[in-house]
C-alpha cells in the first residue's frame, strides 16, 4: 500500500513538473535619457527581439527621462535592490559601484570605433561585465554613448589653454574629474537632470557629451560653442537586476543575452551613421562646430592623469586595451 502511494506521488510530481506554467513577465527598462535617444531606440529593438523569441511570454515597458530615478546613480541603486529590472545608460556612474569599469573612462584610450568594438566585445569587455555580478548586477552587453565632446557658452576652444578655468559639468566619475583638473579645467560633478537648468542660469560654463546627447537634449539652446575634442569614449551598458536574472529559466537567459548583443550592434550603428547629420542639425541651430581641435595638446595636458591611472588600474590592463588590434 505504502509503495503504491509513493509511486502515485512520484507520478503526480512528474505530471506537475511537466505541466508547470512557462515563465511569463513584463520587465521594466529604465534610462535617464529621452525616448528618442539611441539607448531607448536600441532598447525597443532589444525588447522586440526577446518578445518575439519567447512567443510573447516576456514583454517590456520602457521608462525613459529618469521616470524611475532622478539620475543614473539612483537607477543603478534600484537595479541592485531589484526594484527595476533593467537599465541602459553610460558607464560613468557605474564606476562608483564597480571600480574596475573606470578603466574605460581614461581619456584618449581608444583610437576609433573599430578599436572600441574589438575591446568591448572581446575578453576584456566580458571580464568587466562579469565584475558587475559582485554588486548584484548582471551585465548583458556593452552598448554605446559615444566619443565625448566639449560645449561651452563663452568661446571657441581648440586647446586646453582655451578652456582653462571654465566650470564644466562632468559625470560623477573620479577618472573624468581628475583628467579635467589636470588639464586646468574646473570640473563640476552634477546629476544629468540638473544640467540644462545649470547651463541656462550660468551656474556652469559648459558640459561634455556625445553629439547625440547634445542634440537631443537641446543643449544648443543654451550653448553655442562645440569643440570636437573626442577626449573620452563613453560606453553604455545594458544591465539586468541579478535578482531578476536568477528568476529566469536558462533558455530565456540565453535569449536575452543574444538579443542584448544584437541590440548592441544595432544601437551603436544608430549613433555612428547619423553623427554628421546631427552636427549639421546643431549648426542649423546656431552652434559653431570646431573640428580643428589640437588633440596632441589635449593628450599632453592630460598625460599626468593618464600616468596616474596606470598605477591605479594596472599598466598591464591599460596596455592590453591600447594594444588590441
Amino acid at each position: 500500500m505504502k509503495k503504491s502511494i509513493m509511486v502515485l506521488a512520484f507520478i503526480a510530481m512528474i505530471v506537475a513538473l511537466g505541466f508547470a506554467a512557462p515563465y511569463k513577465a513584463e520587465l521594466k527598462i529604465a534610462s535617464s535619457t529621452s525616448l528618442a535617444h539611441t539607448y531607448n531606440v536600441g532598447a525597443q529593438y532589444f525588447a522586440k527581439l526577446v518578445t518575439e523569441r519567447t512567443g510573447g511570454r516576456i514583454t517590456f515597458k520602457l521608462y525613459p527621462d529618469g521616470q524611475l530615478g532622478k539620475g543614473e546613480r539612483e537607477l543603478l541603486e534600484a537595479i541592485q535592490q531589484g526594484s527595476i529590472d533593467m537599465y541602459v545608460g553610460s558607464t560613468g556612474p557605474l564606476g562608483g559601484f564597480v571600480p574596475s569599469v573606470q578603466v574605460l573612462d581614461i581619456p584618449f584610450l581608444f583610437r576609433d570605433y573599430a578599436h572600441v568594438d574589438k575591446v568591448l566585445d572581446g575578453s576584456i569587455g566580458q571580464a568587466l561585465l562579469t565584475d558587475l555580478e559582485k554588486v548584484q548586477m548582471k551585465g548583458l552587453a556593452f552598448w554605446e554613448n559615444g566619443f565625448r565632446n566639449l560645449t561651452n557658452s563663452k568661446k571657441v576652444i581648440k586647446t586646453p589653454e582655451d578652456a582653462k578655468g571654465l566650470k564644466i559639468r562632468t559625470m560623477e566619475n573620479p577618472v573624468h574629474i581628475q583628467a579635467w583638473k589636470t588639464a586646468g579645467v574646473n570640473p563640476t560633478p552634477m546629476a544629468w537632470g540638473e544640467v540644462y537648468g545649470a547651463l541656462q542660469q550660468g551656474v556652469i560654463d559648459g558640459q561634455e557629451n556625445p553629439v547625440a546627447v547634445i542634440l537631443q537634449v537641446k543643449v544648443y539652446e543654451v550653448q553655442k560653442q562645440l569643440a570636437l575634442t573626442q577626449h573620452v569614449y563613453s560606453p553604455a551598458v545594458l544591465i539586468m537586476s541579478a535578482r531578476r536574472w536568477s528568476q529566469l529559466p536558462k533558455e530565456d537567459q540565453a535569449i536575452i543575452l543574444q538579443a542584448a548583443k544584437e541590440g548592441a550592434v544595432y544601437q551603436r550603428k544608430l549613433g555612428r551613421d547619423n553623427e554628421e547629420q546631427m552636427l549639421a542639425e546643431l549648426q542649423k541651430n546656431g552652434v559653431t562646430v570646431t573640428r580643428d581641435v589640437d588633440k596632441a595638446a589635449w593628450v599632453a595636458a592630460m598625460k599626468p592623469a593618464f600616468d596616474s591611472f596606470s598605477t591605479q588600474f594596472g599598466k598591464d590592463k591599460i596596455d592590453a586595451i591600447l594594444n588590441t588590434k
